[in-house]
């Protein structure tokens, strides 16, 4: 096997391949699907070794996207190994992580194409495998996710990525796409987000009624990735401006997902959603319509008269899904990527800059008391929810004891501040002269913007601000509260929880996206 770039890379996202990446993989999808139609050779691109074991783990039932990797998998002649959801062992309540463990030592190397119900299963298995691969000297295997619940669809993204490119001559300096549908559970949209990206200029017009809408969290990231975005209720309403997209991108109802409630609802949605044919004089000239595909026999959302249409770009985008999802596995199995020149993704380095040493005032400091006697050495912790209210501050007070394990002599208490009037908490810690940076990290997770005060002979020797950390992890009292992620702790998976904070100071789940106010992570 040759060892190349992208040999032991995992896929879980759109964002784990960086736009140059991207770019390399549809320019070469451009050259095998050239080669391919023209019966020109195309050898450069088989990855041809039997000594790599391909496993299709298709969890949830699939057509489109499990037939396209299994006749990609074909051209490359590697050793191919394919579960289904039916008859899955999976259905035992067998450990994920396990079952990946035993596949991995089965081949030289090994590439995972994973399919699930349960979101966040890809990005599982690349710290459990990981472990794994470090522990025995094994080669890290390649971990595609081919669609997980409905937070992502990478593969799928590539695909449609490359057809509007096609679509464009390979120009990506702008892009006008409408994205039609049920915004709110389809994964195809969601990956939009960050694959668009390709693109210098993007304007996106979501069209969906506010029930099936997208994310607030997706269209926050458009936003903050650059791209113009609008809103419409209905394609009615979306065709009364006259700034129309040429790219129009349409999902189906995501029936399977929804709730009883949304369920009652599907045919008002249907009638938003659907393309009828009195619209067409609407539309610009040279526009295409695009789609996953297979579409819903009892709601399309684009009607079938339109498939002999030269609105049709849909049958060409399917056909693309062989390509891509075949020069992905070019690249992942070790026959492409030795000519690639750009950047890799960035890797996120968390800063440990949230706990902060202030200077001190070397003033004695009476007030820090336990009971009625001032504490002459130990710690106090001040500020502990400053502004909440008395019922929050004293349980974010309990939260610090409960965690940082502080059964010891000490007091607290809830206090109005003299400066400004507002409620605060304090922990008074005596003869405790040090905190390790551990428990400061943990402090500043439970209690971020307190002050940890280390007093000696009644004066504060050392004062540290605690700030919100970028990432909460490793505690035994968060879980992420999204009851389909792998990491819920109904699914018995002992992963490592991870909470990374947004730029509006909330929390993503590592493995699924779910956001999460602070308060939200935890269980106590």
């Amino acid at each position: 096997m040759n060892n190349t770039k992208f040999t032991g890379r995992c896929l879980s996202v759109i964002n784990d391949l960086s736009i140059d990446e991207q770019m390399y993989l549809y320019r070469k999808t451009k050259e095998l699907k050239d080669a391919t139609i023209n019966g020109k050779n195309t050898d450069q691109f088989v990855v041809n070794d039997k000594n790599i074991g391909a496993y299709l783990v298709f969890l949830e039932s699939s057509t489109r996207t499990k037939e396209s990797f299994v006749n990609a998998i074909k051209f490359h002649n590697v050793k191919t190994n394919i579960f289904d959801a039916v008859h899955s062992s999976f259905n035992k309540k067998e450990s994920y992580a396990d079952t990946f463990k035993m596949l991995t030592t089965y081949s030289k190397y090994s590439i995972f194409i994973v399919r699930s119900k349960l979101e966040g299963v890809t990005r599982w298995l690349e710290c459990s495998l990981s472990q794994l691969s470090t522990r025995l000297n094994l080669p890290m295997p390649s971990i595609i996710n081919a669609g997980d619940g409905k937070h992502e669809h990478p593969t799928q993204e590539i695909l449609d990525e490359y057809t509007f490119l096609e679509k464009n001559n390979f120009d990506n300096s702008n892009i006008h796409i409408a994205l039609v549908g049920d915004l709110y559970h389809g994964r195809t949209i969601h990956s939009k987000t960050d694959g668009l990206k390709v693109f210098k200029n993007v304007t996106v017009d979501l069209i969906a009624p506010s029930k099936i809408a997208m994310p607030k969290y997706y269209k926050d990231k458009m936003k903050q990735n650059g791209f113009k975005v609008a809103e419409y209720d209905s394609i009615e309403e979306y065709l009364k401006q006259k700034n129309i997209a040429n790219i129009w991108y349409f999902t189906r109802l995501q029936l399977e997902r929804m709730g009883e409630d949304d369920l009652k609802n599907a045919n008002v949605f249907a009638k938003s959603i659907s393309y009828r044919d009195d619209f067409s004089d609407k539309i610009p000239k040279g526009t295409k319509f695009y789609h996953p595909l297979p579409r819903n026999n009892e709601y399309p959302t684009i009607p079938f008269s339109i498939d002999n249409t030269i609105l049709n770009g849909y049958d060409e985008q399917a056909m693309n899904g062989y390509y891509t999802r075949t020069v992905l596995i070019s690249m992942f199995g070790g026959m492409l990527g030795d000519d690639f020149k750009g950047k890799h993704p960035k890797i996120t380095e968390h800063s440990s800059d949230f706990i902060e040493e202030i200077k001190t005032m070397n003033k004695v400091k009476p007030e820090y008391k336990i009971g009625t006697k001032p504490v002459i050495d130990g710690i106090v912790i001040d500020h502990i929810g400053k502004g909440g209210t008395i019922e929050t501050i004293w349980e974010q007070i309990h939260n610090i004891r409960k965690i940082l394990n502080l059964n010891i002599v000490s007091s607290h208490g809830v206090y109005q501040s003299h400066k400004d009037g507002k409620y605060k908490g304090v922990l008074s810690l005596p003869d405790l002269m040090q905190f390790e940076e551990l428990q400061m990290k943990k402090l500043s997770a439970i209690a971020p913007e307190s002050t940890l005060n280390i007093i000696k002979n009644s004066v504060v020797q050392k004062k540290f601000k605690i700030h919100m950390p970028p990432r909460i992890y490793d505690f035994q009292d968060i879980s992420c509260k999204n009851p389909n992620c792998i990491s819920h702790p109904d699914h018995h998976e002992n992963t490592l929880k991870e909470f990374h904070k947004t730029i509006d100071n909330k929390f993503i789940c590592k493995y699924c996206d779910k956001v999460h106010t602070f308060k939200e992570i935890w269980d106590i």
